[in-house]
């Protein structure tokens, strides 16, 4: 999935907005959270470290993934650095971080070398020995009044 993050830095308000898009469809980024940080709230952070940036910038609806969440913060803090720039973009696409060369994973065993027709698992092969007479020799450890038998039959 791609993902963009709009970062705005308001002057007037002292603050600064972050925008996440998603794109849900081809070509097209739909907004899917926009959190407000006060600007005495994120210098202090700065100040902090990085480590600190990145805490206060996730939020319960926006938290980004570590790569994204350490490139968010190095742009926020060029953006508290630079006098001109107010705003910034930053693209990401979950492809990216895949690793990547890594072949097919190795089956765990050789179940699938060992296919089973469908037709033996559903042959009868049970044993005629089985008699009527051994069924009827069952012990019941439970037995039920007959009192409770009639209420179970009217449904009480």
């Amino acid at each position: 999935m791609r993902q963009k993050y709009v970062i705005l830095k308001n002057n007037e308000k002292n603050e600064l907005i972050i925008q996440e898009f998603a794109e849900l469809n081809k070509d097209a980024f739909t907004l899917t959270c926009e959190e407000t940080f006060h600007g005495k709230l994120v210098e202090s952070a700065i100040n902090k470290g990085s480590q600190a940036l990145i805490a206060t910038l996730r939020t319960k609806h926006m938290y980004p993934t570590g790569i994204c969440a350490v490139k968010i913060a190095e742009e926020v803090i060029n953006l508290y650095k630079s006098k001109d720039a107010d705003s910034t973009e930053l693209y990401f696409d979950d492809k990216e971080f895949l690793p990547k060369g890594r072949g097919a994973p190795e089956p765990l065993d050789d179940s699938e070398s060992e296919s089973v027709e469908i037709d033996e698992l559903l042959d009868d092969d049970v044993s005629e020995s089985i008699d009527d007479d051994e069924i009827d020799d069952i012990i019941i450890p439970i037995k039920v009044a007959d009192s409770d038998a009639a209420d179970a039959d009217n449904g009480l």
